[in-house]
C-alpha cells in the first residue's frame, strides 16, 4: 500500500486544526484565576450541552418537531430520566433507556 503525501498532509492539517482549539484555551486559561461567578457559570456548560443534544432527540425527528402522541423516545425518557435521578448511574440509566426503549418498540 503507497502512502501519499498529500494524504499525509491532510491528515497532519486534520490533526492541528482539531488540536489549537483545545489545547490554546487550556493553556490560557490555566494561568489565570477566573472569578467565582465565572467558575458557578461554567459548571453549568456540560448540563446545558447534554440537555440540548437530548431534547433534540426527543422532541424532533428528520429536523420536524414530533407530537408526543406518536414519539417513542420521549416515553421512554421518562423512566430513563426517573432512573437517573434516583440511582445517579450512568450504567443504570443507560440500561433503563436501552430497555425501556426496547420494550416501547415491541409494544408498539
Amino acid at each position: 500500500m503507497e502512502v501519499r503525501w498529500e494524504v499525509f498532509l491532510i491528515i497532519l492539517g486534520a490533526a492541528f486544526v482539531t488540536f489549537i482549539p483545545r489545547v490554546v484555551p487550556l493553556m490560557v486559561l490555566s494561568r489565570f484565576e477566573l472569578p467565582k461567578w465565572a467558575m458557578r457559570w461554567l459548571n453549568f456548560v456540560p448540563i446545558s450541552v447534554i440537555a440540548a443534544l437530548i431534547g433534540q432527540e426527543i422532541f424532533t425527528h428528520d429536523g420536524k418537531i414530533t407530537s408526543l402522541t406518536t414519539n417513542l423516545e420521549f416515553f421512554a425518557a421518562i423512566p430513563t430520566f426517573y432512573i437517573a435521578v434516583k440511582t445517579r448511574s450512568l450504567l443504570g440509566t443507560v440500561l433503563g433507556g436501552i430497555i425501556s426503549i426496547i420494550v416501547l418498540r415491541l409494544l408498539f
